[in-house]
C-alpha cells in the first residue's frame, strides 16, 4: 500500500487536535476509521508517530512526519483552492498584492489597458507593504506582486518605476519654513512619522529619528493625513503626492539624493496562467 493524501491528513489533524476524537469530529469520521488509517499509515513508513494509544504526543519519528504532512497538504490545498478559483472565474483570475503607493499611482493605468482586452477575468488586490508582498507571492496568496525598493536592495523582479524620495510636510510647520536648502538634517525641527520608506535614505539624522520615533503608519493615505492634521513629516516619493498635495509641502533633498524602485515580482515556482502573464505585460 503506498502512502496517500488521506494518510497524510488524517495524520496530521490527529496531531492537531490531540485525539482521535477530536479528529474525528473535525473529519466527519468515526474514531476506529482513523485509527485504521494511522495504522496502516505507521505499517507504510516503519515505525510509530505517537509515543501513546491516546494520540496526544508525537514520536521524534511523527514530528519529522507531521512537517512533511503540512508542507504536501497546504500545498495540495493550495493547488485545489487554484483550480477552484479558475473554474469558478470563468474567463480566469489574477491577484495582485501591492503597496500603497503602487495601488494609487499605477493600477489604475495598468487594469484599464487591462480590462479593454480581458473584460471577463477577475481581478483581486490587496494593498499591503513590501513585506508582506514577498510573503504573498512566496506562500501562492498572490500571482503578482509590486513593491518598493531601495536601489541598493536590488531584488528579484523588474523596475516599473523608479522615483526620487523627499521630506513630506504641513504647509504651516517649521520644516516648510526653513526649505532652503532641502537637507535630511530638517526632519528634526519635527516629529518623524515612519514609514518602511524612511528605511532607503542613507542619512545620519534619519537613521537616529527611526530609532527615536513614536508614530509609524504604512497607508498612504494615512501618512499624508497625519502630515496635515501636524502630527509631524514623513518621507515619500513624489508620485505619492500626485492629486492629494494640498496642504503639504515636499521637499528633495540632495545631501544624499535618495530614491524607490516598483518592482513587479511572480511565483518562482510555478506559471501564471494566460490572465496573469497578460496582466503582467500590462504592468
Amino acid at each position: 500500500m503506498a502512502i496517500t493524501l488521506g494518510m497524510l491528513r488524517v495524520f496530521r489533524t490527529v496531531a492537531d487536535q490531540g485525539s482521535l476524537a477530536g479528529a474525528a469530529s473535525v473529519l466527519g469520521r468515526t474514531p476506529s476509521a482513523l485509527s485504521m488509517t494511522l495504522a496502516q499509515f505507521e505499517e507504510e513508513i516503519g515505525g510509530p508517530l505517537f509515543e501513546t494509544d491516546r494520540k496526544n504526543r508525537l514520536t521524534p519519528l511523527g514530528l519529522m512526519v507531521l512537517d512533511e504532512c503540512q508542507r504536501a497538504t497546504d500545498a495540495f490545498d493550495r493547488s485545489s483552492g487554484a483550480i477552484r478559483r479558475h473554474v469558478l472565474s470563468g474567463a480566469g483570475l489574477v491577484r495582485i498584492a501591492a503597496v500603497p503607493s503602487a495601488t494609487v499611482t499605477l493600477l489604475p493605468d495598468a487594469v484599464a489597458r487591462f480590462r479593454r482586452l480581458h473584460p471577463d477575468v477577475r481581478l483581486e488586490i490587496s494593498d499591503v507593504d513590501s513585506a508582506s508582498v514577498l510573503r504573498r507571492i512566496k506562500l501562492d496568496e498572490a500571482d503578482i506582486g509590486i513593491l518598493s525598493a531601495g536601489i541598493a536592495d536590488r531584488p528579484a523582479g523588474a523596475v516599473i518605476r523608479r522615483d526620487e524620495l523627499g521630506i513630506v510636510c504641513s504647509n504651516g510647520g517649521p520644516i516648510a519654513g526653513r526649505r532652503n536648502p532641502p537637507s535630511w538634517d530638517l526632519l528634526a525641527l519635527e516629529p518623524l512619522i515612519a514609514n518602511p520608506l524612511c528605511g532607503l535614505v542613507d542619512h545620519d539624522s534619519v537613521r537616529a529619528l527611526l530609532n527615536e520615533g513614536h508614530l509609524e503608519a504604512r497607508n498612504t493615505t494615512a501618512l499624508l493625513t497625519f502630515v496635515r492634521s501636524g502630527l509631524g513629516a514623513t518621507i515619500l516619493p513624489a508620485s505619492a503626492l500626485e492629486d492629494r498635495a494640498d496642504g503639504i509641502t515636499f521637499l528633495v533633498p540632495e545631501d544624499p539624493p535618495a530614491f524607490r524602485e516598483l518592482r513587479k515580482i511572480r511565483p518562482e515556482t510555478r506559471r501564471l496562467s494566460p490572465a496573469g502573464e497578460a496582466f503582467w505585460d500590462a504592468l
